[in-house]
């Protein structure tokens, strides 16, 4: 959370403030305004729990409520740069242009960014365009925002009617700080076709989406070829547009800043375009990385079923519910997926791992061959589909095609840590080919040393090849890294009682037990506990580890 300096000039309440600063470490953003709120109530003026209650609202997307506060620290001169983009946001959301251009009157300041945007497109808003136009060029000034000055100049442009002057500006080259992005050639086609060059706008969209483009430029497309006049609506006025700079602000700062301040600039565009949908896929997916899946779930909800995102939404969605341990949920928003976009590969094969999670490994089967055939792909692309539908096949027993299945993820990704180590382990168990396991298990460690299932299958390998001595190191070494493990501590007690280490077998079996393993593994872990690993394994009808000492 961004906290301002500030002190506290009325009785505060510490409880509703150190609650909510508790719950905004947690992302918590609902339960951290509540706090803050009514810590705010109590001492008005303290800038800290100003500025706190600020950040928890824009996290919830507020930023109506968040105005009257951020006001109040501006003209107690107790701004900050959170409370200030908030301010913006909420002027600019509610069209008070005036506002923001006092606010820069006054000298105030966020960064280059927001306040060479915010000013510029404010006094559009205003109708001040002349004005509007020199502050645009003082925002190329800047090398590094050269392309943002230009675009919203062109947009801001076209705004006001002067197509001409928009199209000398985007047809500028990437040398002259022109990019071409997909909402830089929409807005350019569209342009163009306000200056009745509807052929050059078709060979510009075929320039940059190729022969097969999504359904929304395939449209706009079909419109221009038509000779149809296509309006100018990439950006729909100055809140939009300014929304529109936010959002590739949050672009250019995922996965390279915090993600709570990312959070903040694109609810800060949703707030300004509520319809961004591609916004909202990244709000969703930033809350999800901050653990609020609630919000996550109810941000993937909210996207337009008309939209073109909508699709990735609802994976998302499921995503999410899957991820949390809702996997029944998951599953029935796909199954509606499924009956909305039949044969999408993306949605069959996410079918196909809410049903893994839910043990429904029939439906998992038949999920990842609708994604495999559908995809028509080779197994280079599709290793992941045959890994998961071979995991699907072997839990139903059907070990033919499970080890088919194994071996094309191999022909697709060879050396990948969790193919060559279900591979391996799966022989292992099945006692077939052992010298075969042992090589994919250690190929598996290569790849990941410190992934403790992997080394407990490289020391049960050993194990089952007899090597006893050589299982003991990797084991304890798994236990090192999983050590609340059930099986890898019962895996570990076997082991001991191998080399003769009795004792420490048993140690390690009750500790299994304590553990919480499944009833079939505590039961047999009971049995190891009351006659020893050799009387179980001639009760099970295999040889015992040391023939002589069965009933030690």
């Amino acid at each position: 959370m961004v906290l301002a300096a500030g002190q506290s000039h009325a009785e505060p309440d510490m409880g509703a403030y150190l609650a909510g600063k508790q719950a905004g470490a947690a992302y918590d953003f609902a339960s951290a305004a509540t706090y803050f709120l009514r810590a705010l109530e109590a001492d008005p003026t303290d800038a800290v729990i100003a500025d706190s209650t600020i950040s928890a609202l824009v996290g919830l997307g507020r930023f109506d409520e968040t105005a009257p506060i951020a006001r109040s620290m501006l003209q107690a001169g107790t701004e900050s740069q959170l409370s200030l983009t908030a301010l913006i946001v909420a002027d600019a959301t509610a069209g008070d242009w005036a506002e923001i251009a006092a606010i820069y009157d006054s000298g105030h300041s966020v960064g280059p960014f927001i306040d060479g945007l915010a000013q510029a497109w404010a006094l559009v808003g205003l109708g001040r365009v002349t004005e509007a136009l020199d502050a645009f060029d003082k925002i190329t000034e800047n090398a590094t925002l050269k392309p943002f000055g230009l675009f919203n100049k062109a947009l801001a442009l076209a705004t006001v009617g002067d197509f001409e002057g928009a199209e000398a500006i985007l047809s500028l080259t990437p040398q002259d700080g022109m990019q071409m992005t997909r909402v830089s050639v929409i807005a350019r086609a569209q342009v163009l076709s306000q200056l009745s060059r509807n052929p050059e706008a078709v060979a510009l969209i075929d320039a940059a989406f190729g022969a097969a483009p999504d359904d929304a430029i395939a449209k706009l497309r079909f419109r221009l070829e038509a000779g149809e006049p296509v309006p100018f609506d990439a950006v729909n006025g100055p809140r939009e547009a300014l929304g529109d700079a936010l959002f590739t602000l949050s672009l250019a700062l995922d996965h390279e800043s915090d993600d709570y301040l990312t959070l903040v600039y694109t609810r800060a565009a949703l707030a300004l375009d509520p319809a961004n949908a591609q916004a909202q896929l990244l709000a969703a997916e930033l809350l999800n990385r901050l653990g609020r899946f609630d919000l996550a779930i109810e941000t993937y909800s909210g996207i337009d079923p008309q939209a073109p995102e909508y699709l990735l939404g609802q994976l998302g969605r499921a995503g999410v519910l899957r991820g949390n341990g809702n996997a029944a949920e998951a599953a029935a928003v796909l199954e509606q997926l499924d009956r909305l976009y039949p044969g999408e590969p993306d949605v069959a094969s996410g079918l196909g791992d809410a049903y893994r999670a839910l043990s429904r490994w029939g439906d998992a089967v038949r999920a990842y061959s609708q994604a495999i055939d559908s995809n028509n792909l080779d197994a280079r692309q599709a290793w992941w589909l045959f890994y998961a539908r071979g995991i699907s096949y072997e839990r139903l027993g059907d070990w033919p095609s499970a080890e088919s299945d194994f071996r094309r993820a191999l022909d697709g990704s060879p050396e990948h840590p969790q193919v060559l180590n279900y591979l391996g382990y799966s022989l292992v168990e099945r006692r077939e080919r052992l010298d075969e396991a042992l090589d994919l298990i250690g190929r598996a460690v290569e790849g990941q040393p410190d992934n403790g299932a992997i080394v407990d299958s490289l020391a049960w390998a050993y194990y089952r090849l007899g090597r006893y001595d050589e299982a003991v190191g990797p084991m304890e070494h798994a236990a090192e890294l999983l050590p609340v493990d059930p099986i890898i501590n019962d895996h570990l007690g076997d082991i001991f009682w191998a080399v003769g280490r009795l004792e420490e077998a048993r140690f390690q079996w009750r500790r299994a037990l304590s553990f919480g393993p499944d009833e079939t593994d505590a039961t047999r872990i009971r049995r190891k506990l009351e006659v020893g690993l050799d009387q179980v394994l001639q009760e099970e009808g295999a040889p015992p580890l040391h023939p002589a000492d069965a009933a030690n």
